[in-house]
């Protein structure tokens, strides 16, 4: 009962569009004062302190300013025009340019939204510009930026890591696979989608020669995610080190490539705190809010409740899934990890399921939030320059959606999938 009423007052301050932070804080001082603990608000600075001063989250405002500078840098343009030479000519056409585009971009950003926000722009125009109805472009935009979070370097990996000190190496690596099924999946969706509506495509494949000089303009951007995941695979810089370093070598590219004006950098800056700063107000408040879980034992009352019912590792695991997924409605992505960890990893140690696979699946049900109105952020992005309305993209995204959630589910179910690529270059835990 106590979970529930926790749970219920926060839901209900949310849907009466109590901003997230003080949702989370209001919920964790009212039940700390109504359970008399009241003496215990003395640890509210202490704890929202602590929970934004881990040496893992420094990974987030880097990887943000990162973004930022790609998005500014013209490196957007190159990577488009390497995707266009390799898929251009398949059904689709420049739809599928574009998915291939957000996995490439994926490799530097690890952000949803600076796919959406950034890439997506060029995206959207070149797809209309080529006949594709304005809504069905602005849709898919919006579904392959959401591949970005899986395929490392990721945001949500980086925060799934510091709250459950899980490896956030191991992270990346699961990440890879599960992505790349993502960007299949959404190609198929779109090649059958393009057929009915009879969308163009380049009439030829492009020459050798073409594909090699555009591969050569887009050399030194696509090297990004090697030098990032080499040099963590090696040991030459932690995560939370390569994300200073992709903003060194995202800022040099920008200025070697002329496209980055040292006059843009502090309108740079300064947006990447903000945004960073949005973010970190979440965490520190959220880390109140998950001390309140510990310190009145509710998982420990929920595993007692799901072992009593013989609850197996499979209907725990369906059971994150439609809590996560319904969440996903009305939440942010880094607010649903930041409320439902603290409950959910004692569940999952318990139930025996792998952390690092559980955090995957977490990242994918996030995604698919960002795809679900009415709080579907990259929808939000991806209108905020296409113009056609949240009815519109709601309705065109199923398909995009249900690729994902099929995807979701067999991760979930077959965990050796995404635990693959960490168990053969790290050895298995």
């Amino acid at each position: 009962m106590l979970t529930l009423a926790i749970f219920g007052a926060l839901i209900f301050l949310l849907l009466i569009n109590v901003p997230v932070v003080v949702a989370i804080g209001l919920t964790s001082v009212v039940f700390f004062i109504g359970l008399g603990d009241a003496r215990l608000l003395a640890m509210l600075p202490h704890r929202m302190y602590y929970g934004t001063t881990g040496f893992t989250l420094l990974a987030i405002p880097f990887f943000i300013l990162a973004g930022n500078l790609m998005n500014t840098g013209g490196i957007t343009d190159r990577i488009f025009r390497f995707a266009q030479s390799m898929v251009g000519h398949i059904a689709g056409g420049i739809g599928q340019v574009n998915i291939v585009a957000s996995v490439i971009f994926s490799g530097m950003s690890g952000s949803a939204v600076a796919d959406a926000a950034g890439l997506g722009q060029i995206e959207h125009k070149a797809m209309v510009d080529q006949g594709y109805d304005p809504a069905d472009s602005a849709t898919l935009v919006a579904a392959s930026s959401v591949i970005g979070p899986v395929i490392p370097p990721s945001i949500p990996f980086v925060l799934y890591g510091s709250i459950t000190s899980v490896s956030v190496a191991r992270l990346f690596l699961a990440g890879f696979i599960p992505g790349m099924m993502m960007a299949l999946g959404m190609m198929i969706a779109l090649g059958i989608l393009a057929k009915r509506k009879n969308y163009p495509r380049a009439e030829h494949k492009e020459s050798f020669k073409a594909r090699l000089s555009a591969f050569n303009g887009a050399f030194w951007p696509l090297m990004a995610p090697v030098i990032i995941v080499g040099g963590i695979m090696s040991g030459f810089f932690t995560p939370t080190e390569a994300s200073v370093v992709v903003c060194v070598y995202a800022a040099m590219l920008g200025f070697f490539y002329k496209d980055l004006k040292l006059k843009e950098i502090p309108g740079i800056v300064y947006k990447s705190i903000t945004q960073s700063v949005s973010l970190l107000f979440i965490i520190s408040s959220a880390n109140f809010f998950g001390w309140l879980i510990i310190h009145q034992k509710l998982p420990d009352s929920i595993i007692e409740t799901l072992v009593g019912y013989g609850a197996t590792q499979s209907i725990v695991m369906w059971i994150v899934i439609g809590i996560v997924l319904t969440m996903g409605l009305f939440l942010e992505g880094n607010a649903i990890f930041l409320i439902t960890l603290p409950l959910f990893m004692p569940i999952a140690t318990m139930f025996d399921i792998d952390l690092v696979n559980f955090g995957v699946v977490m990242v994918l049900l996030i995604m698919i939030g960002n795809l679900t109105p009415p709080v579907g952020m990259c929808l939000f992005a991806v209108d905020s320059y296409a113009k056609v309305g949240m009815p519109a993209l709601a309705k065109r995204v199923w398909p995009y959606l249900l690729m994902i959630f099929l995807i979701t589910v067999l991760i979930a179910f077959v965990p050796s999938i995404s635990l693959f690529l960490p168990n053969l270059i790290m050895g298995e835990m």
